[in-house]
Parts: structure tokens; sequence; C-alpha cells
């Protein structure tokens, strides 16, 4: 991991800190969205749980997601309670081409199922990207290690 994937990382844990508290049942999560090494969209969940890091993120990148690098504080989800796209189908759908995931989520609606989606769609995706630094989020969400 570089230095740059570390502070980029660093950006999304800072973004989902700002709305811990804030985000009703749902994680507050972080997502940087990089290319060519610069920034081309960042997100935080909402407050209220909605909408979620990725799709903001996703949202301000547009068009130049394609063959980006993102940061994600917790694995994008795999399906929603709602019926929607999810942040990894999104993820795919927009051809981000890597994947950086702080930690992996226990919810049923991600539980390995968002990174396994993007690892089949032949996105690079690695996990426990500053996960020290971000468990500190997800403390009653659930804990998540250093493991790669």
């Amino acid at each position: 991991m570089s230095a740059a994937d570390q502070d980029h990382m660093s950006r999304a844990i800072d973004l989902a800190r700002a709305n811990l508290g804030r985000t009703g049942d749902n994680p507050s999560v972080g997502c940087v969205i990089v290319k060519t090494g610069q920034v081309v969209g960042e997100g935080a969940t909402a407050p209220g749980g909605r909408p979620h890091a990725e799709e903001q993120a996703l949202d301000r990148a547009g068009e130049a997601a394609r063959g980006a690098t993102a940061y994600v504080t917790l694995e994008p989800c795999g399906a929603r309670s709602s019926g929607g796209l999810s942040c990894s189908e999104r993820l795919v759908a927009a051809g981000v081409a890597r994947v950086l995931i702080a930690c992996e989520d226990a919810s049923p609606f991600a539980a390995g199922q968002g990174a396994e989606r993007m690892r089949a769609a032949g996105i690079e995706v690695q996990l426990g990207v500053l996960a020290s630094e971000a468990s500190v989020l997800y403390v009653g969400y659930r804990p998540c290690d250093d493991s790669p």
C-alpha cells in the first residue's frame, strides 16, 4: 500500500467520522474516489443513513470514476433493503478499477457480498486498509481488524 493510498483512506475515515451518530441505523461510511492522483469524488453517509457514501462520491465523480480507485471505510453493500442498486453494483457499473476497504461489513446486506460482486466483475479489491484507524467508527456496529 502506497503513502497516497494511506492518505486517501485517511480522508475517507475523516469524512465518516464527521457524521458519526447522525446516520440512524446505518454506520457512518466515508468514500473517496481518486483518478490519476486527483480526488474526483467523495462522500459520507448522509444524516439519517441515505444516501450512502459511495452513491454521493460516484455522483460527484461522474464519468471520471471509470478506471479510478475508490477508498471506502466499510465494505460496500451487496444488497439494499430498499431493493435499489447496491453500492457494490454502482461501483461495478461506474467502471471503478480498484476498491480499497478498511473494514468488512457484517450486515446481511453486505457480509462479503459486496467485495465478492466487485471481484467477480474484475475489480481489484483489497480489505483491511487502515482498519485499525477505521475500526473506532464501527464500535457497536462491528469491529474489524487489520487482516488483508
